[in-house]
């Protein structure tokens, strides 16, 4: 097996499905990007540059609970490279921000299934992401996943 680590940041939009405000259809999208990180000895500074080019596209059904937790289980698509299936390991958790109008969570998802590069991945992706009141998204995923040689 080899290890393939990468980070991508998403945007888009989750909304609640027909007339269910516990279930949500998250959609969103992430181009090519470079994240840097400099420990300096007085700060510490974070860079995100997008060229632009290859899109990874997002998209999952969240349950919300009352307690604040949620269950969800989607696919994201690497471009044309494939596609992994993804399920909420434990639960995820939605909180205040502090910050009017904006809430933040974070969740692991396992990884379930895949297709093209990604047949036979298992593996980790961490989510820590931000809502607004009209829904819009930006999430973080920080993925660690095992391919088959």
């Amino acid at each position: 097996m080899r290890q393939l680590s990468f980070v991508l940041q998403f945007h888009g939009s989750a909304m609640p499905v027909a007339a269910s405000p516990q279930i949500l259809r998250a959609k969103t999208t992430a181009t090519n990007q470079t994240f840097g990180t400099v420990i300096g000895a007085d700060s510490l500074q974070a860079t995100l540059t997008s060229p632009g080019g290859g899109q990874a596209a997002f998209e999952s059904r969240v349950v919300l609970h009352e307690d604040g937790s949620f269950d969800e289980t989607g696919t994201i698509t690497y471009g044309d490279l494939g596609t992994v299936d993804f399920h909420t390991l434990g639960k995820g958790y939605l909180f205040p921000s502090g910050m009017a109008g904006l809430q933040r969570g974070g969740v692991l998802w396992e990884v379930t299934r895949g297709t093209g590069q990604f047949v036979g991945a298992t593996g980790i992706i961490t989510s820590n992401f931000s809502v607004a009141s009209d829904g819009q998204v930006v999430d973080t995923h920080c993925a660690v996943l095992y391919l088959p040689e």
